[in-house]
């Protein structure tokens, strides 16, 4: 017997979190019951999420894939010009582990293992993210040595953590942060008075971006994989 929202995770419908907020809607059913919070489940019990039957996840798939501009990370939204679902064209279903947002591009985590997301996903855990960013206006140290500091985000009201910056150009640096606040780089640049001009994710964790074409995904696996499951926590 395992909690319910860990199971849903398991089957790789959706993070814990999330799994917790489809229980208080009243999506989940167990044996024809509505859910409630905190109950408990086994292989043998039947459960659906929004009349849609959940089973086991058999085999368990973890991609890298390279989010191109103007795709949505979500799962449905008749608003949303190309959910990330629809551009990936996976035939299995997969769930991101950390969003971007439309305008930004990037490599994307995407896997069928909710308890690999869920770890991915927790803040205390401090996962290395990098990228590569372009302002509107000349770089300066000050603006570099600030933003690593920690900024404080008005919007949010919260200081991001310490990070790491290094310019690579007039206009472009690298940043790595462990955090995944809301739009956090496009804030932090705001609050000195930078507009970010494009933003791309090349690493997370110990996934790398690497030449990975904009808009195709590879499959993690070897000794990639296997690292991946041992900084996060978890078990292959």
């Amino acid at each position: 017997m395992i909690r319910l929202n860990k199971y849903l995770a398991e089957c790789g419908v959706c993070s814990r979190r999330e799994a917790d907020r489809y229980i208080e809607q009243g999506r989940v059913k167990v044996n024809g019951q509505t859910a409630v919070s905190g109950m408990q489940v086994s292989e043998e019990d039947k459960v659906t999420v929004s009349g849609k039957l959940i089973q086991p996840v058999e085999k368990k798939v973890v991609l890298a894939y390279h989010k191109p501009i103007g795709v949505t990370c979500t799962e449905k939204d008749k608003f949303a010009d190309k959910t990330i679902m629809q551009a990936l064209n996976y035939p299995i279903r997969l769930t991101y582990a950390g969003r971007l947002d439309k305008d930004s591009t990037g490599l994307i985590i995407m896997t069928n293992d909710g308890d690999l997301i869920q770890r991915m996903m927790k803040g205390a855990n401090r996962h290395e993210k990098e990228y590569t960013v372009k302002v509107n206006k000349e770089i300066t140290q000050d603006f570099l040595e600030n933003m690593a500091k920690g900024v404080y985000l008005r919007e949010l009201e919260q200081t991001t953590r310490p990070c790491e910056l290094s310019q690579i150009g007039k206009y472009t640096f690298k940043i790595v942060i462990s955090q995944g606040l809301n739009r956090q780089i496009r804030r932090m640049c705001a609050e000195f008075g930078y507009k970010v001009e494009s933003l791309r994710r090349d690493r997370v964790v110990n996934v790398e971006l690497g030449k990975l074409p904009v808009g195709k995904y590879r499959e993690i696996t070897g000794e990639e994989l296997q690292e991946l499951y041992k900084i996060c926590g978890g078990i292959k």
